[in-house]
Parts: C-alpha cells; sequence; structure tokens
C-alpha cells in the first residue's frame, strides 16, 4: 500500500554521494563522505527527510567515534521508526568489501500509527535508492546487539571482519 509520502530531494543526493566512492577524493572530501545517515517522515508526514544530526561521517571515525557500527546502533531511537543506509566495510575470505546497508527500523515499542506509514512509506524510498544489494527491516536491539546479524545480511559466513573487526 502506498502512502503518498514523497523523498526530498536531499535524501536521493545523499544516496547517491555514499554510493558513488569517488577514487580521487582529497583527504578533506574523505572525511565528510557519510558513513551511516537515518532519514525520518517530516512533521506533517508528507516527506522522508534527512534526520538532523543523526549521521556519522568518515572523519569521525577515530576521532568522536571509536566504533561506527555501535555508535550507529546508538543513534536510532528507541520508541520510533526509521530508514537508515550504512556503509559497511567488511572483509571476506577473499577480498574486502564496501556495500550500502538499507534498513527499514521498526522497532517493536513504536507507536502502531508510525510502524503503518514507514511500513507503507518504504517502497517510495526504496525506488529511488536503486542499487542496493542489502535491505534489513529490523524490530529492535536484539537484532543488532552485535556484528554478527549485520554479518550475516552481508554475506554469511564467509565474513571474516566487519569494520576492522573480527566477526
Amino acid at each position: 500500500m502506498a502512502s503518498g509520502v514523497k523523498v526530498t530531494d536531499e535524501v536521493i543526493a545523499i544516496f547517491n554521494d555514499m554510493k558513488v566512492r569517488k577514487a580521487q577524493a582529497n583527504e578533506e572530501e574523505k572525511r565528510k563522505r557519510k558513513k551511516a545517515v537515518l532519514f525520518c517522515l517530516s512533521k506533517d508526514l508528507k516527506n522522508i527527510v534527512l534526520d538532523e544530526g543523526k549521521e556519522i561521517l568518515l572523519g569521525d571515525i577515530g576521532n568522536t567515534v571509536k566504533d561506527p557500527y555501535q555508535e550507529f546502533v546508538k543513534m536510532l531511537p528507541p520508541d520510533d521508526c526509521r530508514y537508515a543506509l550504512y556503509d559497511a566495510t567488511y572483509e571476506t575470505k577473499e577480498t574486502k568489501k564496501e556495500d550500502l546497508v538499507f534498513m527499514f527500523w521498526a522497532p517493536d515499542s513504536a507507536p502502531l500509527k508510525s510502524k503503518m506509514i514507514y511500513a507503507s512509506s518504504k517502497d517510495a524510498i526504496k525506488r529511488k535508492f536503486e542499487g542496493i544489494k542489502h535491505e534489513w527491516q529490523v524490530n529492535g536491539l536484539e537484532d543488532l546487539k552485535d556484528r554478527h546479524t549485520l554479518a550475516e545480511k552481508l554475506g554469511g559466513s564467509s565474513v571474516v571482519t566487519l569494520e576492522g573487526s573480527p566477526i
């Protein structure tokens, strides 16, 4: 069921910036790249917008952010829904990889109305996020508390590290 909610141009631009890795990017550009970002519905429930202040930049890692995955999990609101993009860096037994993961966060404690609006608007944002290989619906922190669940989504038992830490 479609909700009629629109995805703002800012959200599409953020996705495109995260999707395209610039090989010639200088250090300043790399530090400003988004590692993770949350999106929410606007107050009038008509648009999907950036959840202000809910992002991790590559430049934050090692400075204000020690573990990007744990910091990302902490950004998720305990009692409301969100959409998220997470740029996962991981190693399999064969190679190093980076993949964008689209997440629909719908905790059990979120209001029913919120869950319904977010669920019915998910297709609108997914259609704009072309080329996403990994989609993940999460209904509680227990699904996120360790890296194994994300590693499983990314490549199962072939994943040996996530964000530089062993699985």
